[in-house]
């Protein structure tokens, strides 16, 4: 299993998606095939892949040593398989506030995503069965590695179907809460005036009447679009 810090060198001059500063990552997964794979993908794609771990211990020492630009862990590791990577990010979250945080999951876990979610800028959730899509997935970490919150569109889906009663998000339009769920999942307000055909300027209205109907207080509009998207979690 390897803990060392890897070396790409000469490799990245040869990647496709090269960049001027390689984002340095850590990967952390008890299943190995699917870290080398992860791995051998970073590394295509431009990423420099400082170290890999089996676990939440050695997650943590390599965070510590290496204070890397963003950490991808499963939440389910040894030895007990429950929120192990959930609980090494909580550590490197407050001890190294920089470096952002890609948690991958099995299934849909909504107490674990709000938890993770409320830590702040720079987090993201995803389902591991989203990995299959390269693009998008390398989308997600540049964007998560850039400071935006990243909520896995599974998940979206599920709390929508759940929220039936009682909905504090009622008072938003279909097409509001349409924008809301987009938003969760980490677009900006251009891509989801792609996603929805519709003008950017058209997505800022919806946005600006999303916020004003959910009495969210007037703060920057990035910090409010993360109280959004956490209203809308907490709401099922």
């Amino acid at each position: 299993m390897t803990t060392e810090p890897t070396s790409l060198g000469g490799r990245r001059a040869e990647q496709h998606h090269q960049v001027t500063t390689a984002r340095r990552v850590i990967l952390a997964d008890d299943d190995v095939l699917l870290r080398e794979g992860l791995a051998s993908l970073l590394e295509r794609s431009g990423f420099d892949v400082v170290g890999q771990a089996g676990d939440g211990a050695q997650l943590l020492t390599l965070a510590r040593a290496q204070a890397p630009d963003l950490v991808v862990a499963d939440i389910r590791m040894p030895p007990t398989h429950t929120v192990e990577g959930l609980e090494a990010a909580r550590v490197i979250r407050e001890e190294l506030p920089d470096t952002s945080l890609l948690v991958l999951s099995a299934h849909v876990e909504v107490e674990q995503a709000m938890e993770l979610l409320a830590g702040g800028r720079g987090i993201g959730y995803l389902l591991k069965s989203r990995v299959v899509d390269v693009d998008d997935f390398i989308d997600t970490l540049e964007r998560v590695a850039n400071g935006g919150s990243v909520v896995d569109p599974a998940l979206v889906q599920e709390l929508v179907a759940a929220r039936r009663r009682d909905d504090p998000l009622a008072v938003l339009s279909a097409r509001e809460a349409e924008v809301l769920g987009l938003m969760a999942e980490g677009r900006s307000n251009a891509g989801i005036a792609r996603q929805l055909w519709i003008t950017e300027g058209t997505v800022e209205k919806h946005v600006r009447s999303v916020l004003a109907k959910l009495s969210l207080p007037e703060t920057d509009n990035d910090h409010r679009r993360v109280l959004a998207v956490l209203t809308f979690l907490e709401s099922r």
